[in-house]
């Protein structure tokens, strides 16, 4: 007898009717016998289709119902599943399907367009399943599932999402962790670690505002179910319907990013005030530095629930802190609960608690960069301690505090200049809903700081608001690190899971560059 404890079986035998997600847009239910039966339909289907423990299936779909159920059949059929962001361009979906070498790949009847491509361009060896309406060249996912048996298969195997970077500094790639060849139902490293930061249990109500092919959702939301908790999914973010959710649903965990805590604090105060957020015991956020101003606004709000954590995809890392901790070393996000943290300088030298340098990890999770281990080479030292490349810094009781994305670094005149503190400036101004800092060409110095500012609602660019912006920056940071020009636009190149394609405003301005020198 296995030990399944940690599976949707463990909970389909205990409490067949239980609720194991919501979809909130359309209120469809699946109970953790729902989940079950269609788990192992989907195992039974992928292999019926010829897939064996190790192969890869790539899932590109909104969040909808099926999306999970696919996630949790690779899950215990040993496969590397791959949710795709429904944001990139064809050529970066067709290369990753090529690249992981995909045998099965899912979407949905929501990209007309790119499934219509896929099947005039198919990548050789995948075969190709829609959910909802037929489409040409692609077989319903949902009637071959249903003609499978609604048992498990008997080989089942513990298998492991294997997601790409979001391609925010250069082309996606897969970060592949070892399979453990254990059964499903078992600990794992992930289990282990959200449970015992976040409390994850089977009382836990966890809402998700954002899209599952995301790493930090898809991860809390299957081992929120796994635990016998249950999750409630948003389709879209939107701020106001959040605190609907919140209410409505009784909901106890719950993860954020620091542009949904800004979209919810430019709500008007009396509608956001006017929600029951009670019910709350934890809000978690990451993905990107929180503006301090932000955060004490945050904590002010929802009193001291909200922990933030860092870490990457790769989870090579983990920091963690909570509010009580932040409140003491306020800007930090945390202490590591995965790994040794490591401050090093571009010699790779350690370097003292005090100093900016890029952030290593020592004794982190395993993993690669799949199909290119040049990459993987880079990203770790003669150590073998490895990096994502983020710029950091200690203090003298091992509290980690974010710089910047060593990558995104400005150099005006031989001097660095780290975006991100003049980001969350601007993000302070009443007037700033969203806000980029970049550094564009300049002849005499390389680069100078440009800022590109998406307003809040009604309000107008103008001359004046510009200047009277520079100066806001001005008036709470050295000079050089304050724009030099904003531009107006009416919202700025985001993932929907919140994360900033800075590369993509960058290259605007190099490529305009280059054509005017005639480079």
């Amino acid at each position: 007898m296995t030990n399944d404890i940690f599976h949707p079986r463990h909970y389909a035998k205990k409490s067949p009717d239980a609720l194991a997600y919501r979809m909130c847009a359309t209120g469809e239910d699946v109970t953790f016998l729902q989940l079950e039966t269609r788990a192992n339909q989907g195992a039974h289907l992928f292999r019926a289709a010829g897939l064996h423990v190790g192969d890869h299936i790539v899932i590109m779909m909104e969040n909808r119902r099926e999306f999970l159920e696919i996630c949790f059949a690779a899950d215990r059929a040993g496969l590397y599943y791959t949710t795709v962001s429904t944001h990139l361009t064809f050529d970066e979906i067709s290369y990753i399907i090529a690249d992981c070498g995909a045998r099965v790949v899912v979407t949905s009847d929501h990209f007309s367009e790119t499934n219509r491509k896929l099947h005039e361009t198919p990548v050789p060896g995948a075969r190709l399943f829609i959910v909802g309406e037929p489409t040409r060249g692609f077989e319903s996912w949902s009637e071959a599932a249903q003609s499978q048996p609604r048992t498990p298969i008997p080989d089942e195997v513990q298998g492991l999402d294997m997601l790409y970077s979001s391609g925010t500094t250069g082309r996606p790639k897969g970060i592949k962790w070892p399979l453990t060849g254990e059964k499903p139902g078992g600990r794992t490293m992930l289990i282990d670690l959200l449970t015992s930061l976040f409390g994850y249990d089977s009382d836990t109500r966890y809402l998700s505002p954002a899209p599952l092919y995301h790493a930090a959702p898809l991860r809390h939301t299957m081992v929120t179910i796994k635990m016998g908790g249950t999750a409630f999914i948003m389709t879209k973010f939107d701020a106001q319907n959040a605190l609907e959710i919140i209410e409505k649903e009784n909901i106890t965990h719950s993860q954020w990013v620091p542009t949904m805590f800004v979209r919810l604090l430019k709500l008007p105060r009396e509608l956001r005030e006017s929600f029951n957020i009670s019910s709350m015991k934890m809000a978690v956020h990451a993905a990107a530095p929180c503006p301090v101003s932000v955060k004490h606004q945050m904590i002010n709000w929802w009193g001291p629930i909200i922990h933030e954590y860092y870490a990457g995809t790769e989870n090579n890392g983990f920091t963690s802190i909570n509010t009580e901790e932040w409140l003491i070393h306020e800007g930090s996000v945390g202490t590591a609960k995965l790994g040794v943290l490591h401050i090093c300088d571009e010699a790779g030298n350690e370097l003292q608690n005090g100093h900016e340098g890029e952030i290593f990890f020592e004794n982190g999770h395993q993993f690669e960069y799949y199909n290119d281990p040049e990459k993987t080479e880079a990203c770790t030292n003669e150590f073998g301690w490895t990096s994502l490349g983020d710029i950091g810094r200690k203090d003298a009781e091992g509290y980690l505090f974010l710089t910047d994305r060593k990558s995104f670094v400005i150099i005006s005149g031989g001097v660095n200049i780290y975006p991100q503190e003049t980001e969350n400036v601007l993000l302070g101004h009443p007037l700033v809903l969203d806000a980029a800092v970049i550094g564009v060409p300049n002849e005499d110095f390389g680069e100078e700081v440009k800022a590109v500012v998406q307003l809040v609602e009604n309000h107008e660019r103008s001359p004046d608001l510009e200047a009277a912006l520079i100066e806001y920056c001005r008036s709470q940071l050295s000079s050089i690190k304050c724009p030099r020009t904003i531009e107006f636009r009416k919202t700025l190149p985001r993932a929907a899971t919140g994360k900033l394609y800075k590369r993509k405003l960058r290259d605007e301005y190099w490529t305009q560059s280059s054509s005017i020198s005639g480079g």
